[in-house]
């Protein structure tokens, strides 16, 4: 689980002709102009938002009329390729530095600590940059994972901070366990998943399993190797079993793992889940549900959804295998 990383860099580049920087962008590093907001949310982290501005401007505005250029290369890359390449570029302006924290669905309380701790002004993402220098930061805060890009629509909270963002990134880092206790007054939970097939097919069953737990950033592996469950009395049997420190409902984290179960009405294993010894039976997330297959189909739509193309691909692929 990711609780901290880097955003974009964003980079101002001033020309006496805008149209020719522009084309310039298109004709060296093959990439469009889109609107700025599509540019975040398909950008990643350490990557790069370019934007081709009048030579005479020297403030980090964010034009969002003029767009944005996304590049997918880090910031020193995209620099060393304009300085080599004779570019029509007068002068070079980088705005505030992005670093984003991730925290659970309640974030009142780590609003309050960011204010008190780093002197945090709270702000607009647009009203941060423009009033950001390069020797600030933007704290953007979160309740959705990190491992990919991060929508606009996703951000919390938004606070601009008066310090380097080494140092803003260094802090934050040593105060995350009392930024996640303070998020979470519930605590981490400790759950355990066994997995069991009958078919032995293990390597395919665990690699899909950890899999969606990494894609999804549903929490810490903490543990994971064989163990004996006991379906019945004087009946053994050896499955695989794997510790994860969450922050999550354990419910919801059972629903998602439903849809590892079946693909379609092929069933690949049984996958339970216990909290503190007791496990979840499927009949209390199937409210909703007739019977387990149903639930089981739900379920598999919107793990699907969540999934990012290339897990999702991959997880076919395993899968794939199985059905073979």
């Amino acid at each position: 689980m990711r609780l901290l990383r880097y955003g974009p860099s964003l980079v101002f580049l001033r020309s006496s002709n805008v149209e020719e920087g522009e084309g310039f962008l298109r004709n060296v590093f093959g990439v469009e102009k889109m609107p700025v907001d599509d540019a975040w949310n398909l950008s990643d982290e350490l990557q790069t938002l370019a934007f081709v501005t009048p030579a005479e401007e020297w403030k980090t505005i964010l034009d969002l009329r003029r767009g944005a250029f996304l590049l997918k290369m880090r910031c020193d890359s995209f620099l060393k390729e304009l300085f080599n390449s004779e570019a029509p570029f007068e002068r070079v302006n980088l705005g505030p530095h992005i670093v984003i924290l991730r925290v659970p669905a309640e974030v009142e309380e780590a609003a309050r600590f960011i204010e008190e701790r780093y002197g945090g002004v709270e702000t607009s993402l647009a009203r941060g940059v423009n009033e950001g220098e390069e020797v600030d930061t933007l704290l953007l805060v979160t309740d959705k994972k990190l491992n990919g890009p991060l929508r606009i629509a996703d951000i919390k909270r938004t606070f601009l901070i008066r310090d380097d963002f080494l140092n803003v990134y260094r802090r934050v880092r040593l105060d995350l366990p009392v930024l996640t206790y303070k998020s979470a007054p519930e605590g981490w939970r400790e759950i355990t998943i066994r997995v069991y097939d009958n078919e032995k097919r293990y390597e395919e069953n665990v690699e899909r399993l950890l899999l969606v737990l990494e894609d999804l950033d549903l929490g810490f592996v903490v543990s994971e190797g064989w163990d004996w469950d006991y379906p019945r009395p004087f009946m053994r049997i050896r499955v695989y079993k794997v510790k994860l420190i969450t922050w999550e409902d354990p419910e919801r984290v059972k629903f998602l793992l439903k849809g590892l179960e079946y693909r379609g009405t092929k069933r690949f294993a049984d996958i339970d889940v216990f909290v503190e010894g007791k496990k979840i039976s499927w009949t209390k997330i199937a409210e909703n549900f007739d019977s387990k297959l149903e639930l089981a189909e739900a379920a598999r739509e919107e793990l699907e959804s969540l999934l990012s193309e290339g897990a999702k691909k991959r997880l076919h692929e395993i899968e794939e295998r199985l059905e073979g």
